[in-house]
């Protein structure tokens, strides 16, 4: 039997690839002579840039940037060199978990540091980039990205405006004569399954602001400052739509995206199998086993396993899914295409111990193992 492994990775426990392996060995033992294939899986969050990569034989390049606060941090993205692709994960540049909790403030929290990575890319060769969206400290519009880039963001004195959604308050003018050339020639699919619009109650800053540190009073005024952000984009370029679904995203990086570079908002799941050819493998497998952290209703929204139960389903082929938590909603699930789905966990532990690598491993591998014998049956 030939076995295709996909599973995304369970976050502060396995990794995509730890998780597939430790599948592995559970089926190996089940039968030692099974054809088993262990692929990374993302769905445009943490883990894409390994997904990609090591499905794709690209490299990991990794540089200084500016981060959320300011300050320096190093981050790592992906280079496919035979297509001339960038992978980045913004949250390696601007995300929330390099913002210490005290320190959280979507204010001066700045998306600089993702233009830097970009500016990076394009002189290693890229000119096709693949960006995760998710996990952000930010709510700056992308003002930040776009700066680094060379745009203009300019006060009533024609300085650049101070970084973060604060700077907003003090925008006076957009300019692109600075803008290096080579973006024109860029492309850049965004992994995006957040559908928030910019501004208003469904808008990022009321939507996403309080979990990066954002007051009610804080949240009202970014929410103005993106609105007159907005207001100016779309007077010099006519394309600008802050309605648009999925302007919303990582604190308005969606709308500077889709406005002021030649992008599209896609699902992420979608973006990584179509770039990894996953269909063909999928198709020559007689059992797909997928998962990920946790297997709820919104997983049946699109996430990565039901991504590839979709994809399996088109070939019938079964699909079995394995997580860390199940919820009663994870039922949905099963007319996406899985098949059957399991929780690994195995008795009554803390949750402490159930995330620990080499719990979740064993665990894994276990549940793998009796699951597969079913298969093994004549």
């Amino acid at each position: 039997m030939k076995v295709l492994i996909l599973i995304d990775s369970f976050k502060g426990s396995m990794t995509s690839l730890e998780a597939g392996k430790a599948a592995s060995v559970g089926i190996l033992r089940a039968n030692p002579s099974a054809d088993v294939s262990v692929k990374a899986l993302a769905d445009g969050g943490e883990g894409t840039v390994e997904a990609l990569i090591s499905n794709m034989n690209g490299k990991i390049r990794e540089i200084q940037v500016t981060g959320p606060l300011g300050d320096p941090v190093n981050c790592r993205y992906g280079v496919i060199e035979e297509t001339g692709t960038a992978v980045i994960e913004m949250a390696g540049a601007a995300g929330l978990v390099l913002v210490p909790e005290e320190k959280r403030n979507p204010l001066y929290t700045t998306t600089y540091g993702v233009g830097e990575v970009i500016r990076d890319a394009i002189t290693q060769g890229c000119r096709k980039f693949i960006v995760g969206i998710g996990g952000s400290a930010t709510n700056d519009g992308g003002v930040g990205m776009l700066q680094a880039l060379g745009y203009g963001f300019l006060d009533r004195k024609g300085y650049q405006i101070p970084y973060g959604a604060a700077g907003l308050r003090e925008l006076e003018m957009i300019t692109d004569e600075f803008v290096i050339p080579e973006l024109e020639e860029c492309r850049f699919r965004i992994a995006c399954d957040v559908t928030n619009v910019l501004c208003g109650e469904n808008g990022c800053s009321a939507v996403f602001g309080p979990q990066k540190g954002a007051t009610p009073s804080t949240i009202a005024q970014m929410d103005q400052w993106l609105g007159h952000y907005a207001a100016m984009a779309e007077e010099k370029y006519p394309g600008a739509d802050p309605e648009r679904e999925g302007t919303g995203a990582a604190g308005g990086l969606g709308f500077a995206f889709l406005t002021f570079t030649n992008a599209s908002l896609e699902s992420g799941i979608d973006i990584v199998l179509e770039e990894t050819g996953m269909e063909k493998y999928i198709k020559e497998a007689d059992l797909i086993i997928t998962g990920e952290g946790r297997l709820d209703g919104q997983t049946a929204m699109g996430k990565a396993p039901v991504g590839v139960a979709r994809l399996a389903k088109r070939y019938g082929k079964p699909v079995v899914a394995f997580a860390g938590g199940v919820t009663r909603d994870a039922k949905a699930c099963n007319s996406e295409g899985i098949t059957a789905y399991f929780s690994i966990v195995q008795g009554a532990v803390s949750l402490e111990e159930a995330m620990k690598r080499e719990n979740a491993e064993a665990n894994m591998a276990d549940t793998a193992e009796q699951v597969y014998r079913l298969f093994t049956l004549k």
